[in-house]
């Protein structure tokens, strides 16, 4: 077994999504990751997570032959960088990966494995699972348990194991590819059955790493687990910066060439500073210039993508996540047209959403005022939040 590199984590990081389920403990009559959650089926929130991430450079989802046609359908409406191949998967959970994992190429270098009925899934959570796997081949995200635990054998406790050594496993789950597809393949010859993947490397006598995982990274299986409604957030950013030569157009992160860029104490990426300032709006926590002053020398210079993770932060200690993100960015020159879709991604990834839900519109203003005479960029962004009651 080829040995993790410690300068990336490869070209070529496929995911398996696992969705051949049913919907019998959830009392529906159709496989349960078909069934809407937040105006979307179940399953659209995974495939929209991992087509988001530039990490992904292919993605299966395996299902029951009943279902091929629909999960195809609800595939080809996601817009992804690359094609979400849909196989068809067999009578059990390890089956079905199996058969995702054949159907991956064979230069594949990792693989993540995830199941389409944990859809509060965040690039994040992804990531983490990302960098450990490198180092340590095979990755299981988990979270410490709660509850006192026994072993119960007839009606009768057997035991009572030590709940610090107590973890829940989550998926996704990350591996080596040949490491994992080894491990599937010599149960399959042995008839060993587990209720996940980790458990069959265990089998191979190899180490796996736990991860700390998410507990709002939750298994739908009964309608119980099915979360209440959401609420909603909504703030409203504006920026403006001048245009001076000798300094970068930034906006969103990206780049663009022209022979003047924005003034300002930071890198001035005035479409990010309206993004931070809908957050910050939207979680009444008042204005960038309060968190981060032009005074201060930290911020000189610096990218305005690290102050978006900073402000992130704060959306993720409220248990919030971004709901969409709709902003205009208003400039006479240069043409952005071919920048949105870049823009978009960059974006997207710092918030940890999918692209889809970043809207990026570029307008003049027709000639009139300091925009339409070129003297600088003005945008508006306005940002929803979601946060889930109970």
């Amino acid at each position: 077994m080829r040995e993790a590199g410690s300068s990336g984590i490869g070209t070529k990081v496929a995911v398996v999504i696992a969705a051949a389920g049913s919907g019998r403990r959830m009392g529906a009559g159709e496989n349960k990751v078909l069934l809407p959650l937040d105006g979307k089926p179940m399953l659209q929130h995974s495939i929209e997570c991992f087509a988001a991430m530039d990490e992904v450079s292919e993605i299966v989802v395996v299902t029951r032959s009943e279902d091929l046609e629909a999960v195809r359908s609800l595939a080809a409406g996601i817009v992804a960088r690359r094609p979400v191949q849909v196989v068809t998967g067999g009578e059990t959970r390890q089956e079905s990966v199996f058969l995702g994992l054949k159907a991956l190429p064979g230069d594949t270098d990792w693989v993540i494995i995830h199941d389409g009925a944990r859809p509060f899934i965040t690039a994040e959570l992804v990531r983490r699972g990302l960098a450990a796997v490198r180092r340590h081949l095979a990755v299981g995200l988990a979270v410490p348990v709660k509850d006192t635990i026994k072993r119960v054998r007839e009606g009768r406790v057997v035991d009572t194991p030590p709940r610090a050594e107590l973890w829940a496993v989550q998926t996704p789950q990350l591996f080596s590819y040949q490491l994992i597809l080894r491990a599937h393949e010599q149960a399959r010859q042995k008839g060993l059955q587990a209720t996940d993947d980790c458990a069959l490397v265990e089998a191979l006598g190899e180490p796996v790493h736990i991860v700390p995982g998410e507990y709002a990274n939750i298994k739908v299986t009964t309608p119980e687990d099915l979360p209440p409604p959401e609420d909603s957030l909504v703030g409203f950013g504006f920026d403006v910066h001048r245009l001076v030569p000798g300094r970068p157009l930034v906006l969103g992160g990206v780049e663009i060439p022209f022979e003047l860029g924005l003034l300002g104490h930071s890198d001035a990426d005035v479409l990010t500073h309206a993004v931070m300032d809908a957050l910050l709006g939207a979680m009444g926590e008042g204005d960038i210039g309060e968190h981060f002053p032009d005074t201060d020398p930290s911020y000189a210079g610096i990218s305005s993508l690290l102050l978006l993770e900073r402000v992130m932060g704060l959306v993720r200690e409220r248990s919030l996540t971004v709901g969409n993100v709709d902003a205009v960015i208003v400039a006479q020159r240069p043409k952005l047209t071919p920048w949105k879709a870049a823009i978009r991604g960059k974006l997207a990834q710092a918030l940890g959403t999918a692209e889809r839900q970043v809207n990026i519109k570029a307008s003049t203003s027709e000639g009139l005022g300091f925009t339409g005479r070129g003297e600088g960029i003005a945008v508006q962004a306005v940002v929803s939040l979601r946060r889930r009651r109970g």
